[in-house]
């Protein structure tokens, strides 16, 4: 069970130029340099919708992008990081760039800025400018990597800016508190450019002042805007909008969904055939691998297998909601937290919903936690393990997968990493169908 990451050829070559993914050095001085030397202008010339939070980005692309794809518009979608091909950072109109036209760009790159000591992301996010330069897209997506203030993609202009949500995460480069955190996601606010919030309940004090201080119209979510899952509706202005149900996860995905949905009401001068109301059901259904993602690789009398890369507290937690609607399942976890994460605050969302628990080494990844480290952390909170070959991933999932019948659950969560070590085959299309958790109406 070998993934397809050792056989990419773009991943190889950023490594080559710019070192590992591993090496952060964050700050937008580089990036402008690169930029004016490639002839990238920070105001691009399509609608740019910057996407930052510590959770909620991947899903809310996805949403924008099918929301915007239905409606008939020719989107890029720029994401990180990614499972298997270096490749699916980039999405234009649905469909993935081949690898030639990525190794072009990254050459293009490397002869304008190469005496500039670009770190990995940067590199990626200027050979991902250029694609899109060359594919002129109508509308361009960027999520953030990590933060917003000094993150590479915040050396564009955007038009309208998101944050879905502030929670605990990266500490080591954005801040031991929440309120630091939200500095930095709102480090992606312009003057006069919109700004839509996600944090409903609890929001962060940093970022609504951030949109006070730089006069960036600030739509908040359960404020300016609401969404009732049952009824299927999002207000806004004073008006109903239906929408589809989403495909994963559980509530906070619907605030995810109005996120999006609020975008593109706000877009609408510049993009107005996304601005009606989508329907209850997709036209163009969103995709994320990865994601509160449930499959059926095995038929029906196999379990169900669950993905999520989830990776600070605030997403196990929500991952544990979802988990506590299927009760009577025996469920078996794979995992392994980089060493920069919040082990025990991961896991004790997850206590008493897991039966057995094993732990996976993540050979190749400096930023992974050694695997005896996560034993001993599973040992000194009693949770109960199964430990298989030192830790071997392919070997962890037979034995895991092994011992559940039709009604159980096989989770693999805590990072990218982990799920990379999946074939890409067994997540495709073909070899098993999305289950939903909220059913369209």
């Amino acid at each position: 069970m070998a993934s397809a990451q050792s056989e990419d050829r773009v991943n190889a070559r950023v490594m080559a130029l710019a070192g590992a993914p591993e090496r952060i050095d964050m700050g937008l001085e580089r990036m402008r340099l690169a930029m004016a030397a490639l002839d990238l202008p920070q105001r691009q010339p399509w609608p740019v919708i910057l996407v930052a939070g510590t959770n909620g980005k991947g899903s809310t692309v996805a949403y924008l992008e099918s929301l915007y794809r239905q409606a008939g518009y020719r989107v890029a979608a720029y994401t990180s990081p990614h499972l298997w091909q270096f490749a699916e950072r980039l999405r234009v109109d649905g469909s993935l760039l081949g690898e030639e036209q990525w190794l072009e760009a990254l050459e293009q790159v490397a002869r304008a800025a190469g005496r500039i000591p670009l770190t990995y992301f940067e590199l990626a996010t200027l050979a991902a400018l250029l694609l899109v330069r060359a594919a002129a897209p109508e509308l361009l997506v960027l999520e953030v990597g990590m933060g917003g203030r000094l993150d590479a993609v915040n050396a564009v202009d955007p038009d309208l800016s998101i944050i879905t949500t502030v929670a605990m995460d990266h500490q080591q480069w954005l801040g031991d508190t929440r309120e630091a955190i939200g500095v930095e996601k709102a480090g992606i606010l312009r003057r006069g450019v919109p700004v839509l919030y996600g944090d409903a309940k609890d929001p962060c004090a940093t970022v609504l002042a951030a949109a006070e201080t730089r006069e960036a119209p600030l739509h908040w979510l359960g404020r300016d805007l609401d969404v009732d899952p049952a009824a299927q509706t999002l207000r806004m202005n004073g008006r109903l909008w239906r929408i589809p149900a989403p495909l994963w996860g559980g509530r906070e995905q619907w605030d995810n969904l109005a996120l999006a949905t609020a975008a593109t009401c706000l877009l609408r001068e510049r993009l107005p055939a996304a601005a009606v109301e989508p329907g209850a059901r997709w036209r163009c259904p969103p995709q994320l691998p990865g994601r509160c993602q449930r499959l059926r690789p095995w038929g029906s009398d196999g379990p169900t297998l669950w993905l999520d890369v989830a990776h600070n507290p605030q997403a196990t937690g929500q991952l544990a909601e979802a988990l506590r609607q299927h009760s009577g399942a025996r469920i078996h976890a794979l995992f392994n937290l980089l060493g920069d994460k919040d082990l025990a605050g991961c896991l004790e969302p997850l206590r008493g919903l897991v039966q057995q628990w094993f732990p996976v080494a993540l050979p190749g990844s400096a930023r992974a936690r050694p695997w005896r480290e996560l034993l001993a952390a599973l040992d000194a909170m009693g949770l109960p393990v199964r430990v298989v070959e030192e830790g071997d991933f392919a070997a962890s999932f037979a034995a895991a997968r092994g011992e559940l019948n039709a009604e159980d659950l096989l989770l693999c969560f805590g990072s990218f990493q982990v799920l990379g070590q999946l074939p890409m085959g067994l997540l495709s299309a073909a070899a098993s169908a999305r289950i939903p958790i909220c059913q369209a109406g």
